[in-house]
């Protein structure tokens, strides 16, 4: 890893006409004219593909693989001392972990979040997030605990999983040496890391032995592997940050370290009909409201069912991993919930169905919805130039939501 900035040196020619490349092919992709910044977006998005295609050329040369490249141009750099803040990288249970403790003396104890960050469950870091956790840290006044949890394919489910429930345990356990109230403790994630939050968040329902969660946040999650084809799914399918095919590809990246049979579980033909016909009350274009369907939506059926496929991903129907899934008896339990959705997003339905099961099980939701937004635009705060006002808006409505509590 040391040689990579010299390599990115030698190799920016390479760069160059990769990125070239990209922009000539961009309008194969979608691009919707009311997204936020578009042409930012754009911008965006032949960067993204640049690195990815420069990535393809250094595995070829042997002088390092596609997703080493690709953590690394990812990875943020190390930021300097916050005036506002203490910073410590610490282990919980053996799971690297960045605290952040406002300096500033408080009347009472804080509120403690616990951060998840996202990245397919393939890519981020505590350096990725740390511009996002030093915003929520600072304007909320809260301690926040950023996890670093094992990525896949190196680690597969549930690997992820259990770090982030052995830190969150860890630091429920030891709140007060943080300064923070037991009883404002929240669990937060964006986009893999949503779903990290979610699942979480269930296990620890009934868990007389810790403090009762506060609160969770999602972040534009994603909670379902059963049907990629959702209104959101087909509406946005070309839209960046997270394409369609990607979202499968991530999904059974961490179940199974790999992506075969990415076609079948496009297409629907890896869940039996009895199954799809269980969860249909809970995954289902019939539970979107109506106006999110305006923008070219057909009747979706899925192609016939495969055992073979089944029997590799038939883990897709655990709620620690899906946790749309999760029965009724454990939803109604979930503390207060804030989630965020994006219009331009493949997961928008997956936070609207969850949205919808927490409100008919009693459990008070706030809901904010970027009309202008993609996935991924809050993980661009702050970063290299890119931010988008419609991310700021969404980093503050978490921020908002936090100082309600």
């Amino acid at each position: 890893m040391a040689l990579l900035p010299a390599l990115l040196l030698l190799l920016l020619p390479l760069a160059a006409l990769a990125l070239a490349t990209v922009l000539l092919g961009l309008p194969s992709y979608d691009i919707p004219p009311g997204v936020n910044q578009p042409a930012k977006l754009r911008l965006v998005l032949a960067v993204l593909l640049g690195t990815a295609a420069l990535g393809r050329i250094l595995e070829k040369t042997g002088l390092c693989s596609q997703l080493t490249f690709g953590r690394y141009v990812r990875q943020g750099r190390k930021l300097g001392v916050d005036p506002k803040l203490f910073i410590q990288d610490l282990q919980f249970n053996e799971v690297p972990v960045r605290v952040y403790q406002p300096k500033a003396t408080s009347d009472g104890r804080r509120r403690g979040i616990i951060f998840f960050h996202g990245g397919g469950w393939v890519f981020g870091s505590l350096d990725t997030y740390e511009k996002v956790c030093r915003y929520i840290s600072r304007e909320s006044e809260s301690v926040v605990v950023s996890v670093q949890y094992r990525l896949a394919p190196e680690h597969k489910y549930p690997a992820a999983y259990e770090d982030c429930l052995s830190a969150t345990i860890l630091f429920m356990k030891n709140i007060e040496h943080y300064g923070v109230d037991p009883a404002h403790v929240i669990v937060c994630g964006d986009s893999a890391g949503g779903n990290l939050a979610a699942a979480v968040s269930q296990t620890l329902v009934g868990r007389s032995d810790l403090p009762k969660l506060r609160a969770q946040i999602l972040i534009y999650p994603g909670l379902q592997a059963l049907d990629f084809n959702l209104p959101s799914y087909q509406q946005n399918r070309g839209v960046p940050l997270l394409f369609r095919e990607r979202a499968a590809f991530f999904a059974l990246q961490y179940l199974n370290g790999h992506a075969l049979h990415m076609q079948e579980v496009l297409e629907g033909s890896h869940i039996p009909p009895d199954m799809r016909l269980k969860y249909r009350k809970w995954v289902s274009p019939d539970n979107i409201p109506e106006k999110f369907k305006v923008r070219g939506v057909k009747p979706f059926r899925p192609t016939d069912f495969i055992a073979e496929v089944y029997e590799t991903v038939k883990r897709f129907c655990e709620p620690n991993l899906c946790p749309l899934l999760a029965e009724d008896a454990v939803v109604h339990q979930l503390p207060e919930s804030f989630i965020l959705t994006c219009e331009y997003d493949v997961l928008r339905d997956d936070g609207l169905l969850y949205k919808k099961r927490l409100e008919d099980n009693g459990v008070r939701v706030t809901w904010y919805h970027l009309e202008d937004g993609f996935h991924g635009i809050i993980s661009l705060f702050d970063y290299c130039g890119f931010s988008f006002p419609s991310g700021k808006r969404g980093l503050d409505s978490v921020v908002n939501f936090l100082k309600s509590l």
